[in-house]
């Protein structure tokens, strides 16, 4: 009887879950408003301290919300191990050394000066020193997941916003490392068996660096080689528990691991591929952390000490404002983009949740201060995206936009989806002519073999939206489509003509009949292989009955542009495409 209704509370508490997931996201995405304040806000509404305390009244209320918060403690942790992982995903070293005076300057700076104003403050206020340090910290981090969304990575204010949270997301595998080897002493005088433990965490560190450099390139190159997703699923999160249990059989917390992991993973070329597929299962297991988050607020407590706690929030913001502006103006930012980008990164960070529980876990911090600052950081996190709202408007006031933006960064590549035959073919043509590119292609052994040859191609799934977003889709002046795979190639073309009315798509077509649905899916130019043979096979056959050269290019550009006006044509019509070179249908 027991059994089964502990079933059927977990079955309950189940469907709570994925019908807040099913409200969420969707309602916050078409607001353009991370879910990670959705899922906070789920968690006060449906945990003990929001409806759940009125099921003695309303016995009805059991089945919509949470009446097991212990439960999701596993699954909640699951969800940070995921988000430390996609975080080393992004460090990448090739990516910190391109950006190393901002990311090590700028960066180090807003989070060092903020972490010891923090602190500085806490440690007044009566806190002691370790304490302080670690709350002063964590509330000096910003919210990656909310503030890229929102800032994106080309502006000024992206590109500031990037330096320094690629520095805040270092800086937290030092910080977690720290807290993850004092805790499981805490209970004793806080330092017994810590050195025992750093040592082994660090040969724990080493090792999983020198195996994860020489395996991980193998392991996902075979698993890209199935093709098969499920697999490179697999693979991936066999390493990050993997690594994860490494780091947790010595002492570490599991989270040092899920970052490791990800650092290694960063330094292969399937990480994009990696990112995508994980994406799914980190956003759910991280939406479960939050509402477990918004489940210890007590909105009652929040009510009595809303002076408190307004106070809190206020100053936290205003200071970390203030800093980050003052800083970008001191290395040369205009004013309207330290203004936009100080109250853009003022709020705490979801990874401040993280270091806090951290923090009470090697007990630096007691609970109720912990409960405290995590009710500052959810409302923190809630306020984010009017703080951009307002700051463009303060951007606006202290210094109006210019005129013509500069551009960042040089040109944009064109995107070549296929490093076979054809997609090398374009990349030559292409590099003949000084523009760049960057080829994707899901055949590990062919992208490797481009690499070999010195083309610029890498391991990665087209027809996921993440692994064009990753190459600069927003930005790429064309996509050429050369792989010799006819319904993918429509299914790629409706799907970009959908997502970037404005963007050049050329694609290869195997016939003429292909080039007329491409056309209907909306690619800008189809180009059918039957029909260059033809025009290449006229052109070697006019040249040697001795007609000139330059008579004979003219005809075949003529030619050429008139069967491509047809298959428009026949395509706008909805007919199958009848065309004819000489006698002979062509198709």
């Amino acid at each position: 009887m027991t059994e089964g209704l502990t079933h059927s509370t977990t079955l309950s508490d189940a469907l709570v879950i994925l019908g807040a997931a099913g409200i969420v996201i969707p309602v916050f995405h078409r607001f353009r408003i991370t879910p990670v304040i959705g899922f906070i806000l789920i968690g006060i509404l449906v945990g003990p301290f929001g409806l759940g305390r009125l099921v003695p009244q309303a016995p009805w209320l059991y089945h919509v919300t949470i009446t097991e918060p212990e439960a999701l403690v596993p699954f909640a942790e699951f969800g940070i191990i995921l988000l430390l992982f996609t975080i080393g995903l992004e460090l990448s070293f090739n990516r910190l050394w391109t950006m190393r005076k901002l990311v090590f300057g700028l960066g180090a700076l807003e989070l060092l000066i903020i972490g010891a104003l923090l602190a500085g403050v806490f440690t007044v206020s009566g806190q002691g020193t370790t304490a302080a340090l670690a709350l002063g910290f964590a509330l000096a981090l910003s919210s990656t997941a909310i503030v890229l969304p929102i800032s994106g990575t080309s502006s000024p204010v992206g590109r500031a916003a990037l330096s320094m949270l690629l520095f805040e997301d270092i800086a937290i595998v030092p910080m977690i490392f720290v807290l993850g080897a004092l805790a499981p002493y805490a209970q004793a005088d806080g330092w017994e068996g810590l050195v025992d433990t750093l040592w082994q965490g660090l040969v724990v560190v080493i090792a999983l660096l020198v195996i994860g450099r020489l395996a991980l390139p193998r392991l996902f190159a075979q698993a890209a080689r199935t093709k098969s997703p499920e697999l490179f699923l697999a693979a991936s999160l066999l390493v990050v528990i993997g690594a994860s249990l490494a780091t947790a059989a010595v002492g570490l917390s599991p989270i040092v691991g899920a970052l490791i992991a990800g650092l290694l993973i960063a330094e292969t070329e399937y990480h994009g591929e990696v990112e995508g597929i994980i994406e799914p299962f980190k956003g759910m297991a991280l939406g479960i952390f939050l509402i477990t988050v918004g489940m210890s607020i007590d909105v009652m407590k929040v009510w009595d000490d809303i002076g408190a706690i307004a106070v809190a929030v206020v100053g936290v913001l205003v200071l970390k404002a203030l800093v980050t502006s003052i800083l970008l103006r001191l290395m040369g930012a205009r004013r309207s983009t330290a203004a936009e980008t100080g109250l853009l990164m003022a709020s705490p960070s979801e990874t401040t949740l993280i270091v806090l529980s951290a923090a009470t876990a090697a007990l630096l911090i007691d609970r109720e201060t912990a409960q405290f600052w995590q009710i500052v950081t959810a409302i923190g996190l809630t306020v984010t995206p009017l703080l951009a709202r307002l700051g463009r408007a303060v951007a606006r006031r202290v210094e109006p936009a210019p005129e013509v933006s500069e551009r960042q960064g040089g040109e944009s590549p064109a995107i070549i989806v296929g490093a076979g035959r054809v997609g090398r073919l374009v990349a030559d043509m292409l590099l003949v002519h000084g523009k760049p590119y960057v080829a994707i292609d899901t055949d590990a052994d062919m992208v490797e073999r481009a690499r070999r040859k010195g083309y610029n191609a890498t391991f990665g799934d087209a027809a996921r939206s993440k692994a064009l977003d990753r190459l600069g889709i927003e930005t790429a002046p064309a996509v050429i489509l050369t792989m010799d795979e006819p319904v993918l190639a429509q299914r790629l073309t409706a799907k970009l003509r959908k997502a970037h009315p404005q963007l050049p798509i050329i694609a290869r077509a195997r016939d003429l009949n292909h080039a007329t649905v491409l056309y209907r899916m909306g690619a800008s130019h189809a180009v059918p292989e039957t029909l260059e043979s033809s025009l290449q096979l006229s052109e070697a056959v006019l040249v040697d009955l001795g007609v000139a050269m330059g008579p004979v290019i003219a005809s075949i550009h003529e030619k050429r542009d008139e069967f491509r006006e047809q298959i428009r044509r026949e395509a706008n019509l909805g007919h199958t495409p009848k065309l004819r070179t000489g006698s002979a249908e062509t198709g």
